[in-house]
């Protein structure tokens, strides 16, 4: 037989001794699907979930949001996140876009420290830098569902890439990167802080700021689209895989508990919050489901490869129970929550799981998972010797990003709104998609809301007002036949 050649040579510069190709293959998968979850999950979301006249707009938020971050993580954030250390929560800037730092085996230097190894995984540095660009990626994409349907895209645009440098690279750095949190031993297995807390907390600031959507919006916003709105929950659930097995940056047993929890989890959850909607509402809601699906997920993010699996589905509980109360009934008795125009409640979905995951793994991590996943020695959870002092180092890791994501959000919008409107002005917002992008999702009328032959009777000229309280739905059915209807409708 002719001896191997090519790709297959018993010894290639591309694979040094270092590399464990099946590392490297499942990193790469993960990233993948870790950025499926944004493109096209979320991208098909958030353009499905909302009113029609924001679906373009909603969707394109989250196709920007994730273009510009790769750009802005190549040039200087990614070692501002895993590089080495400039200050206790911050790494040193510094391109990722050579040959020699690209193709060497990827390290995260800060996180060497006493008798600690440095973290050094099997697989060439441009592997890390990509998977860990899709996490930043996600968690801007998360933060955009609380600005939907009223924020300027001009300044989402310049908010972007300000908030990747200046808040979300500082908790990545604190909490994975080797910073002081990491090495204190605050525990975020994979993102329920970094991300999903980070996210929440930002989006709810940033709401604040920009301001309301229209009253109009805001008392009707049915989803455009319930069926890819499913659809895109699907790839967010699937692609959690990725999220949750690629944290341990290695295909080993860590890995598949981790992906198994997470399913795990996220099924209870879903179950649980249908049967509190079934309970107190009568009948169960679609969009209820996909909200508890993802409180599921992003509840046992922080402890995934970290908790056997029976405890998953204790936090799917009250991953399922908690954030449904905070949504249905505390916000609704607080003046505070109720002024703050959350559009896709991101602060009950994401910045209360989050946190409620972070305390869940405080008590129910287990001293042999995390043994597998991390060369840290002692940390374990308060029901396995890790004592109340687990918890509290949960908490004060949260209340840091907390802190962080509300002064820097708050400053980095007020210092935009010198230079760019936060927010659409009314007699846009009135219109939507067609005023900030000239395009429109659909050629046909609907927002979503069942057909009245009293409200929306062509032979009047279209002019008796559908589409919710006189928004427009656009020129095309306005031009049609010239009767200035807003599209075909047909009544059975």
């Amino acid at each position: 037989m002719a001896a191997a050649g090519g790709a297959y040579a018993a010894s290639l510069p591309a694979v040094p001794e270092w590399l464990n190709k099946g590392d490297n293959a499942w990193q790469l998968t993960a990233s993948t699907l870790v950025g499926i979850q944004s493109m096209p999950g979320l991208v098909v979301l958030y353009g499905s979930i909302v009113k029609k006249k924001w679906a373009v707009n909603s969707a394109f938020m989250a196709l920007y949001a994730y273009a510009s971050s790769l750009l802005v993580w190549v040039v200087v954030g990614f070692r501002m996140a895993f590089g080495e250390e400039l200050l206790p929560f911050w790494g040193k800037a510094g391109v990722a876009l050579t040959q020699s730092y690209l193709v060497g085996q990827a390290s995260l230097p800060a996180t060497e420290y006493g008798a600690v190894p440095r973290t050094e995984p099997f697989y060439p540095e441009a592997t890390l830098v990509l998977f860990q660009f899709e996490f930043a990626a996600i968690t801007l994409v998360l933060l955009a569902g609380s600005v939907l349907g009223r924020m300027n895209i001009k300044a989402w645009m310049a908010f972007t890439p300000l908030w990747l440098l200046l808040s979300y690279t500082v908790g990545a750095f604190s909490l994975w990167g080797g910073g002081f949190l990491y090495r204190w031993g605050v525990i975020d297995y994979s993102g329920g802080y970094v991300i999903h807390l980070s996210s929440g907390i930002a989006g709810f600031t940033a709401a604040y700021w920009v301001g309301p959507r229209l009253k109009s919006d805001r008392e009707r916003f049915s989803p455009n689209n319930i069926l890819l709105m499913i659809a895109g929950g699907g790839l967010l659930w699937m692609g959690w895989a990725g999220f949750n097995g690629g944290a341990p940056y290695a295909a080993n047993i860590a890995a598949s508990v981790a992906v198994l929890n997470t399913n795990v989890c996220a099924a209870t959850s879903l179950l649980m919050w249908t049967c509190l909607d079934v309970i107190f509402f009568g009948k169960p809601s679609v969009i209820g489901a996909v909200q508890g699906m993802m409180t599921g997920l992003v509840c046992i993010t922080p402890g995934a490869g970290l908790v056997q699996t029976w405890a998953a589905v204790i936090m799917g509980f009250f991953a399922g129970s908690v954030p449904w109360f905070t949504m249905m009934i505390l916000h609704k008795k607080s003046a505070f929550l109720m002024k703050v125009d959350d559009t896709l409640a991101v602060f009950h979905t994401h910045a209360v799981a989050g946190l409620l995951g972070g305390i869940l793994t405080g008590l129910l991590a287990t001293p042999v998972l995390f043994s597998l996943e991390s060369s840290v020695p002692g940390l374990r959870g308060a029901f396995y010797g890790g004592g109340i002092k687990q918890v509290g180092k949960q908490l004060a890791g949260a209340a840091f990003v907390i802190v962080w994501n509300v002064v820097v959000t708050t400053l980095i919008l007020l210092g935009i709104g010198l230079f760019i409107p936060l927010r659409m002005p009314d007699d846009q917002l009135m219109i939507g998609d067609d005023a900030a992008h000239g395009e429109e999702a659909y050629a046909l009328w609907g927002d979503g809301e069942k057909f009245d032959a009293t409200r929306h009777d062509l032979s009047r000229g279209g002019g008796g007002g559908g589409g919710g309280g006189g928004e427009r739905d656009g020129p095309a059915g306005e031009r049609l036949n010239g009767m200035g209807a807003r599209g075909v409708t047909i009544q059975l």
